[in-house]
């Protein structure tokens, strides 16, 4: 059994440093999100006052107690648009996919403690996301809505990819993915449609408020007077326009209601689902994995081992490991599944790239999911690597990644920089799910490398002094842009996690994966309507 053999003094002064900085990385993260509920937790008098939960509240009362809850895009928008010191970071909702009544579901509530739950347009983009995840994972959406509608004086920012949100809501509906909602507050205008298009929709009593113009609207529309109630009260909906198929009493029975809907859902009935295996812990503990990586990207480390301390009793049986050093792949297993695992030690030079490619087609031969650990400078440049082939090396292998036709769940543990991101599967390449470290840093190329670019751009065109300014520059800007925080704000991953949890994620999303490979679902041509 070939045992990954750690060769890190875990007493070393190195280690402890790796130690101390990730921690603090992890701090500062933990920090923001802090920030985040001091904000929500300003708004809990008023909440109270009105005899409602707080939306995490909701969100927790929805889930099965004990269960595990995998929350996505925490930092989505951070120090974007109203979000001036992170305080307000993470689109005004929360996302994220748990257990309710027993079955897996794609979670999604309105911070209403945040901007009245508006819409920002990083929110719109994390809720296309969570879309884009329930439709591949097959799994249901719960929406607990208390929204403001657009944030108006966003709206060109948003518009249109707010339109995309209905249409994917009507996809969901044709593909067969149920969408359960309730409705715990305001859904007006444009959110009108967010219950509209659901499956199955609960409204609040004297809570819900769901049309597409408020009073003030109409009467300088039309010049008629209405109250609230009589235009888009939950009564109303249940009783005469028949909107909603269920009205509760308060926030916690809209809740229960949601829940005997997915019970009644029998969603676990597929055939084939695969049973839970057997399998040993690694024999190193995870809690090492904060020292293991050193947060400066630019000094080396052994991705072994991190793969030690993610797979099964740490066994990993390395694949063509005497042909290239420095792309790392092989097999192993994580709680008892066999995964590929795709690592980086160095540069992807062209017989890197050659094994990658191959080992790729090999785990879709075996339908063996693939998790890429992204710590990767790029291709490797040069006259005797572009002699080589590298173009064409590297095309073939971003190839196999594009059209690979397993799971792929990529981790971002260090650098990921240029098209090396692409060939291990980076945000645009579509893998099934992306979490970074907070030590992580994406941007097309490291900012000493921008600045030296730019410099010898430059050089007899501009004075010297200048040159230099204009690097510390360049400097500064990438080195803000390619920020964890930064980068996850802007929706390039899926979220920030401790590299302690790396396992429990990967064994997580692997498991829906294989949920989804294993489900069948009955679509339809329109979705469903009410008539």
């Amino acid at each position: 059994m070939p045992v990954i053999a750690s060769k890190i003094d875990v007493h070393s002064d190195g280690f402890k440093t790796n130690r101390e900085d990730m921690l603090a990385a992890i701090a500062k993260l933990r920090e923001v999100e802090d920030s985040v509920r001091g904000s929500e937790e300003k708004r809990r008098e008023r909440f109270e006052q009105r005899g409602q939960l707080m939306p995490r509240e909701r969100v927790a009362l929805m889930l099965d107690r004990g269960s595990p809850f995998l929350e996505l895009s925490t930092l989505c928008g951070y120090k974007e648009h109203d979000d001036k010191d992170g305080s307000l970071a993470g689109g005004n909702q929360i996302c994220g996919i748990g257990y309710v009544s027993g079955t897996r579901c794609m979670l999604v509530a309105s911070n209403s403690a945040i901007k009245g739950g508006t819409m920002s347009p990083w929110g719109v983009q994390k809720t296309l996301r969570i879309q884009e995840i329930a439709l591949k994972q097959k799994l249901p959406v719960i929406s607990m809505i208390e929204s403001g509608g657009a944030n108006l004086p966003y709206q060109l920012e948003m518009f249109i990819e707010g339109g995309r949100t209905f249409c994917n809501q009507a996809q969901l509906s044709a593909a067969g993915i149920p969408q359960i909602t309730v409705v715990h507050g305001s859904s007006t205008a444009g959110g009108a449609y967010m219950p509209g298009l659901s499956d199955y929709v609960i409204m609040v009593r004297n809570k819900a408020k769901v049309f597409l113009a408020g009073p003030p609207l109409l009467k300088a529309a039309t010049g008629e007077i209405a109250n609230d109630e009589e235009l888009g009260g939950a009564d109303m909906h249940g009783t005469v326009a028949g909107t909603c198929e269920y009205l509760a009493e308060d926030d916690a029975d809209g809740i229960r209601i949601a829940r005997e809907v997915v019970a009644k859902l029998d969603w676990n009935k597929a055939p084939g689902r695969p049973p839970r295996k057997s399998f040993k812990a690694p024999r190193l503990s995870a809690d090492e994995l904060a020292g293991v990586v050193p947060v400066d990207y630019k000094k080396p480390y052994d991705c072994r081992e991190v793969i030690a301390r993610l797979v099964d009793d740490s066994d990993f049986t390395e694949f063509k490991a005497d042909f290239d050093q420095q792309t790392i792949c092989g097999q192993a297993k994580i709680e008892g599944w066999p995964v590929g695992l795709i690592g980086n030690n160095g540069p992807i030079n062209t017989k890197g790239a050659n094994k990658a490619g191959q080992f790729i087609q090999l785990c879709c031969q075996a339908d063996i999911p693939i998790i890429y650990l992204q710590n990767i400078t790029g291709y490797m440049v040069g006259s005797e690597s572009e002699q080589a082939g590298i173009v064409k090396h590297g095309s073939k292998m971003i190839q196999a990644v594009a059209n690979a036709s397993v799971p792929q769940i990529t981790l971002v543990i260090g650098g990921s920089f240029g098209a090396g991101n692409y060939g291990m599967c980076g945000r645009g390449f579509g893998p099934d799910f992306i979490f970074a470290w907070p030590n992580s840093r994406t941007a097309v190329m490291g900012g000493e490398q921008a600045a030296g670019v730019m410099a010898i751009v430059s050089e007899g065109k501009l004075p010297e002094a200048q040159i230099e300014a204009m690097k510390q520059n360049i400097v500064r800007l990438f080195d803000e842009q390619s920020h964890p925080f930064k980068v996850s704000g802007h929706m390039i991953d899926d979220g920030l996690i401790d590299p302690r949890d790396s396992r429990r994620v990967l064994a997580y999303t692997l498991s829906i994966c294989r949920d989804a490979r294993h489900r069948e679902v009955v679509s339809n041509s329109f979705g469903i309507a009410r008539l």
